[in-house]
């Protein structure tokens, strides 16, 4: 992949971006590939070569890489850093690069740093719990040892002190400790081999010249179309309704229906592979044609 700078960020912070850290090791796959939808990490694998990605668009991973410095240089005798762990599972070798696991005598807890927003710390993801279990199941079934908490420790990049104070479910430091819930091992395994199966068709299906696996709502972090029904002139929605049939039957004199359209926030904003995935093209082909129509 090539690394453009667009916006002429400091050599030195380009040079350290071509210098990436980060190794899967020879695992087939690593935890965080494992919940990357398998239509992406195919298309990355194909296309690696032409991408194109932005040294602005990097800085907070290099951030994040920075924590493990200091992990490092804030470590005791109980606490293991940045350990990657090797488990096979139906034939696959999966890999996960564990930040920090604190050893104690009943058992490990299991911490993971991210540099992140304010806004993601309020609407934590669905994918930390995920990520995190997978390293309880590599703990679990590599080392044998009990993992008896999980927790994600954000480093809040937009911290702002007067947010604070005045919004109670807004984080209260710019560091906060997020629990994760424990799924019983059973659960996990499943997860790891249904994830696996899943990312092992859409190799089988990339070799072939088949047709790979959709991405689903979840995976596109897809936005829906949505209707409001707003006051003549007004700037908020009395209501806001999914179709555009509850929204006319709820339609009064003096009042709007305002469409707000519906998006694939992922593939529009963050997936690199957009340019490459005939299921996003096809998409935006389709919204053309919409929009064409509807003019």
């Amino acid at each position: 992949m090539k690394i453009t700078n667009k916006h002429n960020l400091p050599q030195t912070i380009v040079n350290v971006l071509h210098r990436p850290t980060y190794s899967k090791g020879k695992a087939n796959i690593s935890a965080t590939e494992l919940l990357t939808a398998p239509r992406i990490v195919q298309l990355k694998r194909e296309h690696w070569d032409k991408l194109e990605q932005d040294a602005a668009e990097m800085v907070w991973s290099l951030f994040g890489s920075a924590v493990h410095n200091v992990l490092e240089h804030g470590r005791d005798e109980h606490h293991v850093v940045e350990q990657r762990l090797h488990a096979e599972v139906s034939g696959w070798s999966v890999s996960g690069a564990i930040d920090l696991q604190e050893v104690e005598e009943d058992g490990v807890i299991i911490s993971d740093y991210k540099v992140t927003s304010a806004w993601t710390v309020m609407n934590e993801k669905e994918d930390w719990h995920r990520q995190l279990n997978i390293y309880a199941w590599l703990v679990e079934k590599v080392k044998r040892q009990n993992v008896k908490k999980l927790q994600i420790v954000a480093i809040v990049r937009d911290w702002a002190a007067r947010e604070a104070k005045v919004k109670p479910e807004y984080p209260q430091a710019p560091v906060v400790v997020i629990d994760i819930a424990i799924w019983p091992f059973d659960t996990r395994q499943e997860f790891v081999e249904d994830r696996i199966s899943m990312h092992s068709d859409a190799m089988f299906a990339q070799s072939m010249g088949d047709q790979l696996p959709e991405c689903s709502p979840a995976d596109m972090w897809e936005r829906p179309t949505m209707y409001a029904l707003k006051k003549e002139g007004g700037l908020k929605a009395k209501k806001v309704f999914a179709t555009k049939e509850e929204a006319e039957e709820a339609l009064t004199p003096g009042h709007i229906i305002e469409v707000r359209q519906g998006e694939r926030v992922r593939c529009a904003n963050y997936c690199q592979v957009s340019e490459f995935c005939d299921q996003y093209q096809t998409y935006l082909r389709n919204q053309n044609d919409h929009d064409s129509t509807a003019s």
